[in-house]
């Protein structure tokens, strides 16, 4: 199907409906390289208007990725909830803009219209809206999450603390912990990206992580950053894990890069539940996205990375996350270019993936090769932090000498909650005040603490 707009007196025509999607999308470097971005901002402009009038019952008809071809598009279409969307069905997509944007919308509207809305509807209205239309109607939304604390709370701001290594070394890893916990991060999950993926290593890495949140009674949960199938054969074989970790895409093909498909993240989730380690629910998935992943797979069929990136989101929805989070700034300048394109689709990715009921995160990164700088992490700290967002992750000193990146510090996270007003998971903000490690606590000291650091080799 063709769709077109004259403005000015010029035509300008879209062959199809992933066209649209494409052009309408703020500029960004992966649309480019992929050929898909609007060749100046009248078409763009242009683009946006045929967008505001289609119906949204045309995502219904019109599919961006073929039911026969994708496992993704069979997912949404073959889920989508045709009674919660009768309330949306006369909808263009710009009447759901002014739908969302309404001061009558509440948090509850919002809530049922995520069952209602595909991720192309949910991508399609975002690149109507402004920045601060993201954040405003993000932070009326609240998404809660349990596994063995309470994730997503209106005025809580929870944590991931990372602690990797570029050698998996426990001395390494345990005084980055033992830094963030003085912190008072790490109530989303303690999360290592391991250097070494084999299933011994991660096993280990495990068990040490369960022994000192066990010794220390910490409400929160552990989860090394290993390949899904490690993840099973580790269950399968006694290990202790709490989450299950997967980096996910929009396409089936895409996941297919990633050695993943519907059937092996189910696997997974089935195992990770059948272990009952959660003591307040069974949230026991942790899934990871980026704008950009179907490009450098070549697995994109010719649909801009914004819209593949809330595909994805219809992936991690299936099966009811604890945590999910875009690396936004990780993927490269391929992909977002600079400062200004990493702020905008790291609004956007918090906006999809929470108006989809999903308890989205942030990775507020960047690598050293993108055009950016802590001053545009800090902006999009902020805009986060006014967004709602459920959890950020920390590492020490802002540098990830693992993975080679820039993302917060456990400093920038005690900033948020001091500037937001906001305040840990309940269970863990509890444990923080028993420890004396709370908000107003003394932290020359090392409390109990002092004897992990001792038995960890840290100190005299």
């Amino acid at each position: 199907m063709t769709y077109s707009h004259i403005a000015g007196g010029e035509t300008h025509r879209f062959d199809t409906l992933a066209h649209v999607l494409a052009a309408a999308s703020p500029l960004r470097s992966g649309d480019e390289l992929a050929g898909l971005a609007a060749p100046s901002e009248a078409n763009r402009v242009a683009a946006r208007y045929v967008l505001a009038d289609l119906p949204l019952t045309t995502f219904l008809e019109d599919l961006v990725v073929p039911h026969e071809h994708d496992e993704i598009t069979r997912l949404i279409i073959d889920s989508h909830d045709a009674v919660a969307f009768a309330a949306f069905r006369s909808m263009t997509v710009g009447d759901l803009r002014d739908w969302l944007l309404a001061d009558t919308t509440d948090g509850p509207a919002l809530e049922r219209a995520s069952r209602a809305l595909t991720a192309e509807m949910v991508a399609a209205v975002s690149k109507l809206m402004r920045n601060q239309d993201l954040i405003a109607v993000a932070a009326r939304i609240e998404v809660v999450t349990k596994f063995r604390n309470t994730i997503g709370r209106k005025g809580h701001l929870s944590t991931r603390l990372q602690p990797n290594h570029p050698s998996d070394d426990p001395r390494g890893i345990a005084a980055t912990i033992l830094d963030g916990l003085l912190q008072g991060t790490g109530d989303a999950v303690i999360g290592i990206n391991p250097a070494s993926d084999s299933v011994k290593n991660c096993t280990d890495l495990l068990k040490a992580l369960d022994t000192f949140r066990q010794e220390f009674d910490i409400p929160t949960q552990s989860c090394v950053l290993t390949h899904v199938t490690n993840s099973i054969q580790i269950i399968e074989a006694g290990g202790p894990v709490d989450l299950v970790f997967q980096s996910i895409a929009g396409t089936e093909a895409a996941n297919n890069g990633f050695g993943v498909n519907l059937a092996v993240l189910k696997e997974a989730h089935e195992a990770a539940l059948s272990l009952n380690r959660g003591t307040l629910g069974n949230n026991v998935m942790y899934f990871e996205t980026g704008q950009g992943a179907p490009l450098s797979a070549g697995a994109h069929h010719g649909v801009d990375q914004q819209t593949l990136e809330v595909r994805a989101y219809a992936v991690a929805k299936a099966f009811d996350p604890l945590l999910l989070n875009t690396v936004v700034g990780f993927i490269g300048p391929e992909y977002l270019f600079n400062g200004k394109q990493v702020i905008r689709a790291g609004l956007e990715d918090h906006f999809c993936a929470k108006l989809m009921g999903l308890p989205m995160g942030c990775d507020i990164c960047y690598t050293n090769h993108v055009d950016a700088d802590q001053d545009d992490m800090d902006t999009l700290m902020c805009l986060l932090g006014a967004a709602g967002v459920n959890f950020v992750i920390c590492v020490p000193g802002s540098d990830d000498v693992m993975l080679s990146y820039q993302s917060l510090a456990f400093e920038d996270a005690r900033w948020m909650h001091g500037n937001f007003n906001t305040r840990p998971a309940p269970e863990f903000d509890a444990w923080l005040t028993r420890m004396g490690l709370g908000r107003d606590a003394d932290r020359r000291a090392l409390p109990d603490l002092g004897d992990f650091a001792k038995r960890a080799g840290l100190v005299a």
